[in-house]
Formats: C-alpha cells, structure tokens, sequence
C-alpha cells in the first residue's frame, strides 16, 4: 500500500512541470505596477501575486527600478546593477 503511494507520488511529480525560472510581484489592486523581481521557485514569491516572465522581462524590469527580492537576489543571478 505505501509503496503504491509512493510511486503515484513520483509518477505525480515527473508529470509536474518545472518551476518558471523568473517571476514579477504586483502590487495589491487592478493595475497596480510591479513590485518585486524574484527568481522561480523563490520561498518569498509563493501565495503573493506574481506571473511567470521571462529572463529579457526581468532584466528589464530590473533596470526599469523594479525592486529585487532580497531572498533569491535575481539582479546578481542576472548581473544587474541598475545605475
């Protein structure tokens, strides 16, 4: 019996896909701009308003003064130092 749990759990998780590798934060509101900057799979980003983007987006938004979360550090992970 376990081991059939185990192995739905596996099976489960091989068909999950993969976490998106960059996110963006909303603010709280229709149409509030973007807030923080984190990198997928980020302990801060879970349960908070975030959208997948990509690596061009969150480089952009980076340098556009979006915040970088201080818990995943997505502007070194990218090499951005907004001026």
């Amino acid at each position: 019996m376990e081991e059939q749990r185990e192995a739905a759990e596996r099976r489960a998780e091989e068909r999950r896909p993969p976490p998106p590798e960059w996110l963006i934060e909303r603010g709280i509101g229709a149409g509030s701009p973007p807030v923080r900057v984190h990198r997928g799979g980020c302990h801060m980003a879970q349960g908070v308003r975030v959208k997948a983007i990509s690596e061009d987006q969150a480089r952009r938004a980076l340098y556009e003064y979006v915040e970088a979360c201080p818990h995943c550090n997505p502007d070194t992970a990218l090499q951005v130092i907004p001026e």
